[in-house]
């Protein structure tokens, strides 16, 4: 009877092993390898006068570099570029190093592209292709530690929106849907902990735009069905623009925050990733950074006036920054 219930475990798990294995070949199959580079968004954002720009860079993936959408001004660099030139009055450089098929493993060279142009802000978005891939969480969360610590030690304020849910993906079927969500939310809490250890914030994307996206594929996702479209582009950078504020110190009365509360890193990091939009940071309790369970954090719903794709318009495109320059994996 052991014998046969051990078969009929094994037989079980090989079942379902080659049903996943159907899904990842669907999945692959149903999501168009990547033709041409994102638009190059690099490029001064705002007030062609004034005062000194700031310099901002985007980093990681796809998702970073907007890939999906035909115009610069649609891509999420652009928009918060554009975001933040008009919170601060001021013009925004923007050079965009995200590469569309990036890892966690390649957010090194772009860090150090990024360290030589003295850039005051660093928007990181990454993780959705070490999901796809099945790669080692522990070692794609040490990769984004060390860029945001190399950020830091320069003095840069870097945001990280964590890990998309690929659990709102078309293309990925149950039962590979649901367990691209699980391991989706897994890395965003592993990402949201060594980004606040590192000294940066975090937004958590999550399943930000899936009530939308069920609602109205064809408007939110890109001719991929994968990528998101430019209205797609521009509700995540609407999440992630009040945080990219805060972290340059900026307070900004249109923005609107509720829901404060202070947790230990681990517990923040898994509410957030629960929870699309939620911001983590650093806090301190009674003048301590650390308690009982580890680091303090806070986690904050931030609400601000969404920029819209029409809004966004490079002045001039520098000579460097995108950095795809050729067909890669989508993401």
């Amino acid at each position: 009877m052991v014998g046969y219930s051990a078969g009929a475990a094994a037989a079980g798990a090989l079942a379902g092993a080659g049903l996943l294995l159907g899904q990842v070949q669907l999945a692959r199959r149903d999501i168009p390898r990547a033709q041409a580079p994102p638009p190059r968004a690099t490029g001064r954002y705002g007030p062609r006068r004034g005062r000194q720009p700031l310099r901002m860079v985007m980093l990681g993936d796809s998702s970073a570099a907007g890939y999906g959408v035909r115009k610069p001004r649609q891509t999420p660099g652009a928009l918060l570029a554009t975001g933040i030139s008009r919170r601060l009055g001021r013009p925004v450089d923007l050079h965009t190093l995200a590469v569309a098929g990036a890892t966690s493993r390649l957010l090194g060279p772009q860090v150090e592209a990024a360290l030589e142009l003295a850039p005051e802000l660093a928007v990181i978005v990454i993780g959705g292709n070490d999901v796809t891939h099945r790669n080692s969480q522990r070692a794609a969360v040490r990769h984004l530690s060390d860029a945001v610590r190399a950020l830091r030690a320069a003095g840069v304020q870097v945001v990280v929106g964590t890990c998309p849910d690929l659990g709102t993906v078309l293309p990925i079927r149950p039962p590979l849907r649901w367990l691209a969500g699980r391991w989706s939310r897994q890395l965003a809490a592993a990402q949201t902990v060594v980004t606040v250890e590192a000294g940066g914030w975090t937004v958590s994307l999550g399943d930000l735009l899936a009530p939308r996206f069920h609602a109205e594929p064809h408007r939110m996702f890109s001719a991929d069905r994968f990528h998101p479209s430019a209205e797609g582009y521009a509700a995540a950078a609407a999440a992630l623009l009040p945080t990219a504020l805060a972290a340059l110190g900026v307070v900004d009365p249109r923005t609107i925050t509720r829901d404060q509360q202070v947790r230990s890193l681990p517990r923040a990091a898994v509410e957030a990733s629960r929870h699309a939009g939620t911001e983590v940071s650093g806090a301190s309790v009674a003048g301590r950074d650390r308690g009982p369970a580890g680091r303090w954090a806070a986690l904050r719903t931030r609400v601000a006036t969404a920029i819209r794709p029409t809004d966004a318009e490079p002045e001039a495109s520098a000579s460097s920054g995108q950095a795809a320059t050729e067909p890669l994996e989508p993401r």
